[in-house]
């Protein structure tokens, strides 16, 4: 189970930490990957990071703005979101793919086993 949180309402340029808290899966056996979906919008992968921490992309829209990073102590992944625009309004939903020892970032939304519920960001201009 995955539980996505830290989802809000903030002013363009402003930030955003989420976090992702996983249970019941080992979760340093898995890639974490964090999408969002737009209204009238696909769902669109964000950024990912292995279970390492060593492997870790993301789309061109959120380089250098977001960063991604996990704690395997604590079954959690982060997403710190910095210099938010109105365009990145959406919800954010963090993923898990099994991939021991794999470090590459799939971005196919078919390639992750389990996806949490979601938390709302909401950019005003």
């Amino acid at each position: 189970q995955l539980q996505a949180s830290g989802g809000g309402l903030v002013q363009a340029g402003g930030s955003l930490r989420l976090s992702c808290a996983a249970s019941g899966l080992t979760f340093s056996s898995y890639v974490m990957g964090w999408f969002r979906q737009a209204p009238g919008k696909e769902r669109e992968f964000v950024t990912g990071i292995s279970w390492s921490g060593r492997g870790i992309d993301y789309a061109d829209s959120v380089k250098g703005r977001f960063t991604i990073s996990r704690d395997n102590a604590k079954n959690t992944v982060y997403l710190q979101m910095n210099s938010l625009k109105p365009e990145d309004t959406a919800v954010y939903y963090c993923a898990a793919r099994y991939s021991r020892y794999g470090e590459l970032i799939p971005k196919g939304l078919r390639e992750y086993n389990y996806w949490g519920q979601g938390t709302l960001v909401t950019v005003s201009s």
